[in-house]
């Protein structure tokens, strides 16, 4: 593995909220949460600025710039909240990379994709439910990509061991369609590796797909 050439950790979370649901039998499919969302960050490290850590060492551009791998163990998950309780589905096939300068954001960029097959909720119907073509149609868009656009609030020296908060601001690809979004990001320099976790929202409707609905349960569609 070459200088240039690391590893990093992320885990999105992209929330999706959706309006209603249709029927006894696609209720009883979608009820039962089974995936609890892990984030890379730790606990500690968020509840710490980078101001607080004055003994820490900080991690200068020189450690920082240049073209970071996703690891393999990055995921991302997506939140279905129903007026019963709230579902996840998680997805750990993500790869990507981010080429990182902290002296000159503007000259940042970051893409990845995840293959939309490998979206697990627990749950076999409700998986191949969401991966039909109602919903994701994963047969002919198997892929959802991101491409950042710009990067906003990023320090250029990052205390070992402490949380950064920033924006990342890109094109999100779902279903063919796409969508600019806001990620609320926060990034961890720790061990030698980078660890992200990024949170935005999108609807059904931003991606061209009919929001499921009757009058067993109603939740919003943003």
């Amino acid at each position: 593995m070459s200088k240039k050439t690391r590893n990093w950790l992320i885990a999105a979370v992209a929330v999706i909220v959706i309006v209603g649901v249709g029927g006894y039998t696609f209720m009883k499919s979608y009820l039962g949460n089974k995936v609890a969302i892990e984030s890379v960050v730790p606990a500690e490290a968020a509840a710490q600025s980078t101001e607080a850590s004055t003994t820490a060492q900080n991690a200068t551009g020189s450690e920082l710039n240049g073209n970071w791998a996703i690891d393999d163990q990055s995921k991302v998950y997506f939140s279905v909240t129903t007026s019963q309780e709230e579902v996840n589905f998680v997805d750990n096939k993500v790869s990507g990379n981010w080429n990182v300068n902290v002296d000159d954001p503007t000259k940042m960029t970051s893409e990845g994709q995840i293959d939309m097959s490998a979206i697990d909720s627990g749950t076999a119907q409700r998986d191949e439910h969401v991966k039909g073509a109602d919903f994701f149609n994963v047969s002919q868009f198997p892929n959802a990509t991101f491409k950042a656009t710009s990067f906003e609030n990023v320090p250029k020296e990052w205390t070992s061991g402490a949380s950064n908060e920033f924006k990342m601001t890109g094109t999100l690809n779902v279903k063919g369609k796409d969508k600019e979004v806001t990620f609320d990001m926060k990034g961890v320099y720790q061990d030698g590796k980078i660890l992200l976790s990024g949170t935005t929202q999108v609807t059904f409707a931003d991606f061209g797909m009919t929001n499921p609905h009757s009058v067993v349960l109603s939740t919003q569609n943003d």
